[in-house]
């Protein structure tokens, strides 16, 4: 009779790695992507005076967050949510506060990547507009 040391050990199979770097490539890289068609694109008209200080505008970006009402069930008991019609998500517009640099030039293009609470990741692309009369900056 043969004595194997090893008759009970259990083999463990790892997953593949494949989706992990996925994942680890969209983070690091895809927000370097300008050409994405996922990119919401803004432009923002500042003025002269503005673009030489630097400043500070607000963008209303559009997101699609979980529902409020169901909490993004889609229902409230038995019947579908009023408020979301059964999706489970409801658009929102969230503020993005974008820092403009002093020194900025006419066309310049600014990437972020909002990530607001209860809501998917958006890409957003600023187009700065350098106006010499003083122009509002509300999108």
């Amino acid at each position: 009779m043969r004595s194997d040391p090893f008759v009970d050990e259990v083999a463990i199979d790892f997953p593949s790695m494949d989706s992990v770097m996925e994942r680890v490539r969209d983070a690091f890289l895809a927000e370097t992507d300008h050409r994405r068609a996922d990119t919401l694109k803004v432009a923002v008209h500042i003025s002269g005076a503005q673009a030489y200080r630097g400043t500070v505008v607000s963008v209303a970006v559009p997101v699609r967050a979980t529902c409020h009402e169901c909490g993004g069930r889609g229902e409230t008991w038995a019947e579908p949510c009023a408020s979301c019609r059964g999706a489970g998500s409801a658009d929102e517009r969230s503020l993005l506060r974008v820092p403009i640099p002093p020194g900025v030039i006419d066309g310049a293009r600014l990437t972020f990547r909002l990530r607001p609470p209860h809501a998917a990741a958006v890409r957003v692309e600023v187009t700065i507009l350098v106006s010499e009369r003083n122009v509002d900056s509300r999108i």
